[in-house]
């Protein structure tokens, strides 16, 4: 499994997404924040069709990466032209259109799970799995800074992406893990090119992750307005852990 800008872009793009249509359908959240997460991962596909493109891939899975990828941006497209335009109504967005991009994203998945090669269904599984777990954590991260602007919203779809993002962690972690994946890595089969020290930060920063998300998630349950900041904080740095267990991992397992 190899790892390019197009296909992180891509992962990103589909599981913040997919995020979004998770929180907004129990339509709570003020429309500004779909405005801000379609324009935000509209913007990433777009990166991720122009890096897939400049890479010059060819064949059946870089066509269908490429078409999903550009459903993905019109479906994105539309549904915010929809918001805007029916911004004043109570009913806004139906919630089953914001669905329609992560689908369609999640079948360019399917192609760029050719295009990188190694074991097709490993690979697909950890493109797909790693969608949602980045996605999920970079939303959580957003939400958490749109109670600033909406301080009156109820946790419960903050505390909802953290449980997600949480339960996908130990599926991200086993893919992996499954041969050829990080135990060669840490056992020294692959060399990571510095003694064994990337490995060590791929160990520590997935179980920093789970910590993080962990600790998130108890300090929701301050009653303090301070505590939704706090939790947003510790996502910062969820994100950054997150990118760790998944890049970083692509990326050693692909030297």
């Amino acid at each position: 499994m190899q790892l390019d800008l197009s296909s992180v872009l891509l992962q990103w793009a589909v599981g913040g997404l997919l995020g979004l249509w998770i929180t907004g359908r129990h339509r709570l959240v003020g429309v500004g924040y779909g405005w801000l997460l379609r324009s935000v991962f509209g913007v990433m596909a777009i990166g991720a069709i122009w890096a897939g493109t400049a890479e010059g891939d060819t064949g059946v899975g870089a066509t269908v990466r490429d078409v999903g990828a550009s459903v993905m941006v019109v479906c994105v497209a539309a549904a915010l032209v929809v918001s805007i335009v029916r911004r004043s109504e109570p009913a806004r967005i139906p919630p089953a259109l914001d669905l329609l991009a992560p689908v369609a994203g999640f079948v360019a998945l399917l192609g760029v799970a050719e295009v990188l090669g190694g074991p097709y269904a490993l690979t697909v599984a950890r493109l797909v799995v790693g969608a949602v777990f980045l996605g999920l954590v970079t939303d959580a991260m957003l939400l958490g800074h749109w109670y600033l602007v909406q301080p009156g919203l109820v946790r419960a779809p903050l505390r909802e992406l953290i449980v997600v993002a949480a339960c996908s962690w130990p599926i991200e972690v086993a893919l992996l893990l499954v041969p050829v994946g990080m135990i060669s890595v840490l056992n020294g089969s692959i060399d990571d090119g510095y003694g064994g020290l990337l490995g060590v930060t791929w160990l520590v920063s997935s179980l920093t992750t789970i910590v993080l998300l962990g600790v998130a998630w108890k300090a929701l349950q301050e009653p303090y307005y301070s505590a939704v900041m706090a939790a947003t904080g510790l996502l910062y740095l969820a994100i950054l852990t997150a990118f760790g267990t998944d890049v970083l991992a692509r990326a050693l397992l692909a030297s």
